[in-house]
């Protein structure tokens, strides 16, 4: 309710903007004083503050628009850059956001609306823009997918010495991977043993598995957890900061890597991944989506796109990746193999459709675990924001509407899950205090989006909060007791790194949402896809969320950034292997 009350506010915002813009522009007429030609300053309010552009305008035509300085995240950077362009292109503000940034594409359309008021002008009507025809091209690898796996695999790819063009169907990068908040869990890393953390491949392969409720491809687990300390090195050798080292949920060991201060992992790895494929030269196009695999009869030769202005066309490769994702946010996929999570939110990037299953459909290819999903236990009620699990890593507890513990807070992610849907109507909240808010700077983001609940005492955020306030000051102050004994008999946490103690104190009321498919292609360890006669289909590779295998009946914090990096650079390494 709340993302749709915004829509609807921002929508209504950008009508009345018009609007007054149409009535000053008759009253500037009336006075002849209208200049055809100009830079006019529109702004808006962006998630971290003032969003502004320059809009030049001549002959009643859109002819330019500057994105002035602004603190948005770099994804949301992105979204403006392709937002301006479509909006000059069609000389009008109706052209659609983009999925996976629609607050951003808004923030802007509000910041080009305001302009248009100053500036008095009403546009010509738009002319539609005939798309201009597409060639068929030649490439050694073809990537699909551009997330985490996707940029892996075509940066591996084309450091080699391959020609690589990687296609995604959103008009932005990213995917799921922009969306990671907790971090990279590796063994027996550089970071572990500066801190004095004692870990090993064996520790890793042993929790995942445990978590994985060991229905997991144990080789395709031994390869995760033995390649994932050069994993750390190869991103660090890219510009990626994962020196900062914690526990998420499943893992005995502190081995979750991250930027210094505890910082939201995802969009500084997808930055890295990012700048690091432009630099080496990879094509990258986006807003090109796959729509068939090439299939010769005995081997994979490239794929057919479709854009999204209409065009289609081939693009002839030696090898072709896929790593689209998963099918997390399609809600008839999650339903036809799991019908119990009919109506759940979900924390997925809009591009999480399934779409490499339906598209290799001819190919025979073998699926594995498609009815594993997985839902996430702390996602903001009625909003699909998911609060990272390193919250919980933190210090954080979790308590019931009467404020009592119900659960080991640091259990695996379905165990937590099936917990919070044991309370009454589901209602759970997430509390913490001021140290742990300083202990990790991914709160910051969520305090200012207004996702949390303060209050100078437990009474006051209680009250706030319509918690049981004697319970929750009871139910604080034995757990307190359990840090300072390093016990807690309730629930047998082992990790418990503060008190709750120091004001402020903090709370997200939260709901599980679908996370993430564990199910998906079938792969061996070098990221080749398997049909269902257990026959490698030659020339076609996967990684990241659209395999399945590696993690079993419940997917580890931390794992999936592991495993798009692992096995991205496998694939990239695989498909280099066939265009010597």
């Amino acid at each position: 309710m709340k993302k749709q009350t915004k829509e609807i506010i921002a929508f209504l915002l950008i009508g009345f903007v018009l609007l007054v813009g149409v009535i000053q522009f008759r009253h500037m007429r009336d006075n002849k004083d209208i200049d055809l030609k100009g830079k006019y300053i529109g702004e808006a309010m962006g998630r971290n503050g003032k969003v502004s552009a320059a809009l030049s305008i001549e002959n009643k035509r859109i002819v330019d628009i500057e994105i002035l300085k602004n603190d948005e995240s770099q994804m949301a950077q992105r979204a403006f850059d392709y937002m301006a362009e479509n909006i000059v292109k069609n000389n009008s503000l109706n052209v659609d956001d983009v999925a996976g940034a629609t607050k951003s594409s808004k923030d802007l359309k509000v910041a080009i609306a305001d302009a248009m008021n100053k500036s008095g002008i009403i546009l010509a009507s738009s002319v539609k823009v005939q798309p201009d025809k597409k060639d068929d091209v030649n490439t050694d690898i073809v990537v699909v997918g551009g997330g985490g796996a996707g940029l892996t695999a075509a940066i591996e790819g084309k450091e080699k010495g391959a020609d690589v063009i990687l296609v995604e169907k959103l008009p932005i990068l990213g995917g799921n991977t922009k969306f990671a908040t907790g971090g990279l869990n590796a063994a027996q890393t550089k970071f572990q043993k500066e801190k004095g953390i004692e870990d090993s491949t064996e520790k890793f392969i042993e929790d995942t598995l445990k978590g994985g409720k060991n229905i997991n491809n144990k080789e395709l687990v031994k390869v995760l957890a033995e390649k994932s300390s050069e994993m750390v090195e190869w991103l660090s050798d890219r510009g990626m900061d994962l020196s900062d080292v914690g526990r998420l949920g499943g893992a005995s060991i502190d081995r979750a890597h991250r930027p210094k201060g505890g910082l939201a992992v995802g969009g500084k790895l997808f930055d890295s991944l990012e700048k690091a494929a432009r630099n080496d030269g990879v094509d990258i196009r986006v807003a090109t989506e796959a729509v068939k695999v090439l299939y010769d009869g005995t081997k994979v030769n490239g794929i057919k796109v479709k854009t999204m202005d209409g065009n289609s066309y081939n693009i002839y490769a030696k090898a072709v990746i896929i790593a689209t994702g998963g099918f997390g946010a399609n809600q008839d996929m999650i339903v036809e193999y799991k019908k119990e999570l009919k109506g759940f939110g979900t924390t997925n990037s809009p591009g999480a459709t399934g779409d490499a299953i339906h598209m290799l459909k001819d190919l025979n290819i073998a699926l594995v675990d498609m009815d594993q999903i997985q839902i996430h236990p702390t996602v903001v009620w009625d909003d699909n924001h998911l609060i990272t699990e390193a919250v919980r890593g933190n210090g954080a507890i979790l308590v019931n509407k009467s404020g009592k513990r119900f659960v080991n807070e640091l259990s695996t992610r379905d165990v937590v899950s099936q917990a919070e849907l044991a309370q009454e109507n589901h209602e759970v909240y997430l509390i913490f205090d001021e140290k742990v808010r300083k202990s990790l700077k991914a709160v910051e983001q969520y305090y200012k989006e207004g996702l949390i609940t303060e209050g100078k005492s437990l009474k006051e955020l209680a009250d706030a909060m319509e918690i049981n306030n004697k319970e929750l000051q009871k139910t604080v102050k034995e757990y307190n007791e359990y840090v300072e004994l390093g016990n807690d008999p309730d629930f047998d946490r082992k990790s418990m790194k503060f008190k709750l103690e120091k004001s402020n104190f903090y709370g997200v009321k939260v709901a599980p949402a679908v996370h993430y498919t564990m199910g998906g292609l079938k792969i061996n360890t070098k990221a080749e896809v398997i049909d269902h006669f257990g026959k490698v289909v030659k020339g076609l590779y996967a990684a990241g969320e659209v395999t399945g295998g590696i993690h079993g009946g419940n997917r580890l914090g931390g794992n999936s950034l592991t495993d798009i990096s692992v096995f991205g650079k496998i694939a990239g390494e695989s498909a280099y292997g066939v265009c010597k």
